[in-house]
């Protein structure tokens, strides 16, 4: 069973079968129980999909099914690369980064560590989470930062040891409203 972010609907991902069917009936009623909301829940794992996760390995299958005997559509080969997972089928994860590429990875490829991607423009590394604070430093697009904290509108990165907090409009790894530290 496969749960859609934003949507209270699963699907197989065999096929349209009456046991995705019943299972997509089943996840429906319990989501409506526990008053969450739908893309809050929990996946097949016990983690909330959707969740941030990142590569684990040089060389990462990115799959259009959940299983080796789907085809590999991408390769991703940048450890540490943030993708979003947006559902779970046993023990394969159905990922998204930060191009909006979707694709099926096992789950031994990825690991918790929380690292983001600076996107947009240049964008200016902060002493403090305020507009005003000081400059650290500045990031190019692509610039891969390791997510220590945050708080709402801001996120604490390290990049090439320096740290300091980045405004989270200006990087794709974190969930809107997510906070941590």
């Amino acid at each position: 069973m496969v749960l859609v972010p934003g949507m209270c609907l699963t699907k197989d991902p065999m096929g349209d079968n009456a046991t995705g069917r019943l299972g997509a009936a089943l996840l429906l009623f319990l989501a409506m129980l526990s008053g969450a909301p739908c893309g809050a829940l929990a996946g097949e794992s016990g983690l909330p999909v959707p969740r941030f996760a990142s590569i684990r390995a040089e060389e990462v299958n990115l799959r259009n099914g959940p299983g080796t005997s789907y085809p590999v559509e991408w390769v991703l080969t940048r450890p540490g690369w943030p993708v979003e997972v947006i559902a779970e089928y046993e023990h394969w994860r159905r990922v998204r980064d930060v191009d909006g590429t979707v694709g099926w990875v096992h789950q031994t490829m990825l690991s918790g560590r929380r690292t983001a991607l600076v996107t947009g423009g240049i964008r200016t590394v902060r002493a403090e989470p305020a507009p005003e604070a000081d400059p650290v430093l500045r990031a190019e697009p692509g610039v891969m930062a390791e997510l220590l904290a945050c708080i709402p509108g801001w996120c604490r990165v390290e990049i090439a040891g320096r740290r300091g907090w980045i405004e989270r409009t200006a990087i794709f790894g974190v969930l809107e409203g997510e906070t941590f530290d």
